[in-house]
């Protein structure tokens, strides 16, 4: 197997979420960061907007990535309130530029009831990978964007913002899964062993008994602003592993 060119990313913040298939008024986290989460991350950087919606699923169908969990952090759910029947609430503007309106029907008025679930002080390595490598943009130009993004970045929702820099930089690597295993540690990891997922096709399985294949509804359709698809992603731990060294 001939190597490629894998960026590395860590991502540390107070809160983070990998936002799942909402249900209701539940807006539930997956373990770790999926497809359309950091295709989103990228087309941020990048400076792409939500009527994007062509070149965000290009770059959702182009992503590969491996994760590693570094420091589980803890499970929190945020309660919200929202009272619609207030004034100044009666129009909104939407991802699309326009705006409408919430009169005239039962859902707008009163008080509607959100509950959003994060990570708290958590901690992942993140390998990804851009297929085919030579269509644009190309890999090295999502990690200068991510250096010096176009606009402001957060992890999932927009109050989850980073509490480092993203980009650990460019590696070569046989596999998302090498690349996984061989980057450091955060020096605020957990001890050993750490949760990893990664692709079940094009990476190699764990040994036998030491992994389980999970199922995964990890894009998005861009046009529409939803969740789409269904995949299969391998979930088993990492042994070892050494600490980050140097200043962020």
């Amino acid at each position: 197997m001939s190597e490629r060119e894998v960026l590395l990313l860590r991502l540390e913040a107070p809160l983070m979420s990998f936002g799942g298939v909402l249900v209701d008024e539940r807006g539930v986290t997956e373990a770790f960061p999926t497809r359309s989460m950091l295709t989103g991350l990228l087309g941020n950087a990048l400076g792409y907007d939500h009527r994007e919606a062509e070149a965000l699923g290009r770059l959702q169908d182009r992503l590969r990535h491996a994760v590693r969990c570094d420091r589980p952090g803890r499970l929190l759910v945020d309660f919200q309130t929202v009272d619609l029947g207030q004034p100044f609430l009666a129009e909104a503007w939407t991802t699309r530029g326009e705006a409408v309106s919430r009169r005239g029907g039962t859902a707008a008025t009163g008080t509607h009831i959100r509950r959003r679930q994060y990570w708290a002080d958590a901690a992942f390595t993140v390998a990804l990978a851009l297929e085919p490598a030579t269509e644009e943009p190309a890999l090295v130009h999502c990690a200068a964007a991510l250096e010096e993004p176009e606009r402001p970045l957060f992890l999932g929702r927009k109050p989850c913002l980073p509490s480092r820099p993203l980009a650990l930089g460019i590696v070569r690597a046989k596999s998302l899964h090498t690349a996984i295993v061989d980057a450091p540690l955060s020096r605020r990891a957990a001890a050993g062993p750490w949760p990893a997922w990664w692709a079940e096709t094009g990476e190699p399985a764990p040994p036998k008994g030491k992994g389980r294949l999970v199922p995964v509804s990890d894009e998005r359709d861009w046009a529409n602003q939803v969740h789409t698809g269904r995949r299969f992603v391998w979930e088993s731990t990492i042994e070892n592993g050494a600490l980050e060294t140097g200043d962020d």
